[in-house]
């Protein structure tokens, strides 16, 4: 039998190293702070489609999957973390609407969870009917 040599085919890494991941990163969100017309410095939200584009990819999975590769889970994770605080930081406005969806879409969610404890003391209350004696 021969052995199976492992393909070379496909697509090659898009970043030969992390720095240049977390540089391009770091630029994604630096570009995302301007002026307006009073000279303010205002900050667009960061969003994943936003920086899967920045970064040259054409979807947001492949985005996603790049957390897989082990060198590289670190940035990404980073990566998405600084744009959930991003919609984090939206929640405080006026219309949090957006921000409320988006970080649903990322796992948040609004339901509480109470756990009551009751402890019972004394006799317990039984009762059983005897339907014999009702019929008479």
């Amino acid at each position: 039998m021969s052995e199976k040599k492992k393909s070379n085919a496909g697509r090659p890494p898009a970043f030969r190293s992390v720095e240049e991941l977390e540089k391009l990163v770091d630029l994604y969100f630096q570009e995302l702070e301007y002026e307006d017309d009073r000279g303010n410095t205002l900050t667009k939200p960061a969003t994943i489609t936003g920086i899967a584009l920045r970064l040259g990819f054409c979807s947001r999975q492949s985005f996603y999957d790049y957390e897989k590769k082990e060198e590289f889970t670190y940035t990404v994770k980073r990566a998405r973390l600084r744009v959930e605080t991003s919609y984090e930081d939206h929640l405080f406005g006026k219309s949090s609407t957006g921000a409320i969806f988006a970080l649903k879409n990322m796992g948040w969610t609004d339901k509480q969870e109470i756990q009551s404890t009751v402890e019972v003391t004394g006799r317990p209350f039984i009762s059983f009917s005897d339907t014999s004696k009702r019929e008479e």
